[in-house]
């Protein structure tokens, strides 16, 4: 506005009105006229890259979201510049934007032996009895090969991950790294941002290259032969009960080939006691 009001007195004075009167016409004070033009663009160039930075990640993300992030990143920011900036930009109109993924790189499936170093999750379907979908959502450590969780429902959002996360930091701590997929779930900004907020490196595998997963992929043909495609579920409720079982006896009584045929929780423990340097 004001750079529009020094325009159009600029103009008055060279059909040759005074700058006093020029200034009054418009409402342009005098100070205003005489002061240098300034880029906007030069002087808040930090905050531009601030907002940019928080929006690769979450395209869809508002003011306060940004500033509250950009804030989070120790950066010194005053709420009325970052939202000057914020609308100078034109951030604050409607706008549809689609969150473009980054490259996926293949990485060699390399794991930890020791337990809660990396996780693997995900999803799996199936019908009940009268015909309604439901969703499982997975999750294993990768060194001790345990089922850490089966979350049975419905619909299973982003928010519902985090949450069954959030139950699992409570119980046995988190991770280093979360092996996915690119599923909306996970990709969203909510998991993504919760992760990096935990410090969890999110390990993404490449589209359709489910082999980039194996360990939970393994985990999901024992789960399908032993578990979803032995019984006829009449429930919900049903499934999360049995499935829990199943999961006990996973853990703590199922031999693993690969393990030595042994439990995943008896091998957990002999890893944990070996490094204590306590016997086996």
């Amino acid at each position: 506005m004001t750079a529009e009001r020094r325009e159009s007195a600029t103009t008055l004075v060279e059909f040759g009105l005074s700058i006093t009167h020029a200034c009054k016409l418009v409402g342009l004070g005098r100070a205003s006229y005489y002061r240098k033009p300034r880029d906007w663009r030069v002087a808040d160039a930090a905050v531009i890259d601030a907002l940019n930075e928080q929006l690769k990640k979450s395209p869809r993300a508002g003011f306060w979201k940004c500033y509250k992030r950009i804030r989070n990143k120790g950066l010194p920011f005053n709420h009325k510049r970052v939202y000057r900036v914020y609308c100078q930009m034109g951030l604050n109109l409607r706008r549809r934007t689609k969150r473009v993924l980054p490259k996926r790189i293949a990485k060699p499936l390399e794991v930890s032996m020791y337990p809660n170093k990396q996780w693997a999750l995900d999803f799996m379907h199936d019908t009940l009895y009268c015909g309604k979908r439901f969703r499982t959502l997975n999750i294993i450590d990768e060194g001790t090969r345990e089922c850490l969780a089966i979350e049975v429902d419905a619909s299973l959002p982003a928010g519902r991950v985090v949450r069954t996360l959030e139950r699992l930091e409570q119980e046995r701590g988190l991770p280093n790294q979360i092996r996915v997929d690119n599923g909306p779930e996970l990709i969203a900004a909510e998991f993504y941002d919760w992760c990096e907020e935990k410090g969890i490196e999110v390990a993404y595998i490449q589209p359709g290259k489910p082999q980039q997963n194996g360990f939970v992929e393994r985990f999901n043909g024992s789960f399908r032969y032993e578990f979803l495609d032995a019984y006829l579920f009449e429930s919900l409720g049903q499934v999360r009960e049995m499935a829990w079982l199943w999961m006990l006896d996973y853990n703590d009584e199922r031999p693993h080939e690969s393990l030595g045929d042994i439990p995943p929780a008896v091998y957990r423990q002999k890893v944990e006691n070996s490094s204590l340097g306590l016997p086996h």
